[in-house]
């Protein structure tokens, strides 16, 4: 059975700006490459319900995102602008997300959510490293809401993910495993924090082969699913973790994301089981890495 792919014209029009790494081609790649992968199914992605957003992130910052966008754009921090559109694209990309979850725990498959901008770095009341919404975060509360009291959230972007560490850590219903470069940007992801032993963080140097990367966040996984069984599982899918991209220093082919896909499913098998976009800065690489991980999650 093909996976259904959410995603949507809206986050196409999401532009940083002239030279950005997170641009729209991004995106334009993944859906090239899907559009002949017999294991994707292209689907339109909703808005995310402003009550669902309310819940991770504060009313103030929701409206001054809205706000920014409706005045033409803006720049956020140092690594994060909005254009006139953005706002509609983090929509779609935090509502990708949900119908990810939601089509999981109906019981009909896995699911991936194919959107933009990215979510993993956004924190509750501030926008940063190119994330203006929670969108992994977003997708386990629309989980919980929906009778899956347990979320795993596993993140292999190669940056660690800080926002999400930072909304789930007093959370012991929401377990972040996390393997991510280190010394590296934004700094945070040591092994010591821990949350309420929620946190489980797989900080690595860069260079190594690729097979000790997958071994080590293998292990990780096993660590905190070891006493306790999800109920859904989301991958808080970044792709810069491969060789060569330019953000990153990891050594991954896309046939080890499948490897990780597929040992999930084993693993737990009775959990839901859905991806949502983060990074992956070389466009073509990027949507090899999607698709292989689409294909393991059919």
């Amino acid at each position: 059975m093909p996976v259904p792919v959410f995603t949507h014209p809206d986050s196409l029009l999401h532009d940083p700006g002239p030279g950005h790494p997170e641009r729209p081609e991004r995106l334009r790649a993944i859906l090239h490459v899907l559009a002949s992968e017999p294991a994707a199914e292209r689907r339109e992605s909703p808005e995310a319900p402003v009550e669902l957003l309310e819940s991770v992130h504060a009313a103030t910052y929701l409206r001054r995102l809205r706000d920014t966008a409706e005045q033409g754009g803006g720049v956020l921090d140092a690594d994060t602008t909005m254009s006139a559109d953005s706002w509609r694209a983090a929509l779609r990309s935090a509502g990708g997300a949900v119908a990810a979850v939601q089509h999981a725990l109906a019981g009909k498959g896995s699911a991936f959510s194919a959107g933009r901008p990215p979510g993993h770095h956004a924190l509750r009341d501030a926008a940063m490293g190119f994330c203006l919404l929670g969108n992994a975060v977003i997708a386990a509360r629309a989980g919980q809401a929906l009778g899956a009291g347990r979320a795993l959230i596993v993140d292999w972007d190669v940056h660690h993910g800080n926002g999400t560490q930072a909304l789930v850590e007093h959370d012991a219903s929401v377990r972040f495993v996390s393997l991510h470069q280190s010394p590296w940007w934004p700094g945070t992801g040591a092994e010591s924090e821990r949350g309420v032993g929620n946190i489980f963080n797989l900080p690595r140097p860069p260079g190594l082969p690729p097979e000790r990367y997958v071994d080590d966040l293998w292990s990780g996984i096993a660590h905190a699913t070891a006493d306790w069984t999800p109920d859904l599982i989301v991958i808080s899918a970044g792709f810069d973790a491969m060789r060569g991209d330019p953000l990153g220093g990891f050594t991954l082919e896309p046939e080890h994301y499948a490897d990780i896909t597929t040992r999930l499913r084993s693993r737990l098998p009775g959990a839901a089981l859905v991806g949502v976009l983060e990074g992956g800065y070389i466009p073509d690489r990027l949507a090899a890495g999607v698709a292989a991980c689409i294909r393991a999650m059919a």
